[in-house]
């Protein structure tokens, strides 16, 4: 039976791992989001999420060989080639929301699985279309003075109120918020793995 650690200080992939039924612990430090260029973007985003799992390995906050698996995963928004990560203050998110208003956009979220008895690794990912409406530079406004999207990938929260700007959501909702769950259960399961649950 695997204790699963979650990677990241996240409350949002927090709770979709509580309503889904999964024991685990949180331990996460924090890493510097520099993305290998070289690499396609999917693969980018799924290094992101092996580089948070592996500095915590590295950190030697959690010891080896005791059962563990660590989960960590990583959640950037695309807008035609362009990746939005989380805003620097409330200009760039603004900014982040202008160019999203009336627009598609993709949200891919990266799995990393790091099983520390074998040294085993699963990576993957999942991502969601959303489409915005088109939003009015007060709302923007607003929402940017609020403050609730500046930890968030593309400057907001889809499970907070920024979920009145969107008009469409093709795909799993919990890649948006920032944790696809079944990506996970279907790694989990398809990796042998037996994690502790509720």
């Amino acid at each position: 039976m695997k204790q699963l650690i979650l990677a990241s200080q996240s409350p949002r992939r927090r709770e979709l791992l509580e309503t889904a039924g999964f024991k685990f612990t949180v331990s996460a430090i924090q890493v510097s989001e520099i993305p290998d260029e070289n690499l396609s973007l999917e693969a980018q985003i799924q290094q992101l999420a092996l580089e948070k799992a592996k500095a915590l390995v590295d950190s030697g906050n959690i010891l080896k060989e005791q059962g563990f698996l660590l989960l960590s995963a990583d959640t950037v928004v695309v807008l035609g080639d362009k990746v939005l990560g989380k805003p620097a203050n409330k200009v760039e998110s603004a900014q982040f929301l202008r160019q999203l208003s009336g627009q598609k956009h993709r949200v891919i979220t990266a799995v990393c699985l790091w099983d520390l008895d074998s040294g085993r690794v699963a990576k993957d990912f999942d991502q969601t279309w959303v489409t915005f409406r088109k939003l009015s530079e007060a709302e923007i406004q607003e929402y940017a003075d609020s403050g609730d999207g500046r930890d968030k990938a593309g400057g907001y929260g889809i499970q907070g109120t920024a979920s009145k700007f969107v008009a469409k959501i093709e795909g799993a909702m919990d890649t948006v918020v920032g944790l696809p769950v079944r990506l996970v259960e279907r790694m989990i399961e398809d990796n042998g793995w037996v994690v502790d649950r509720r």
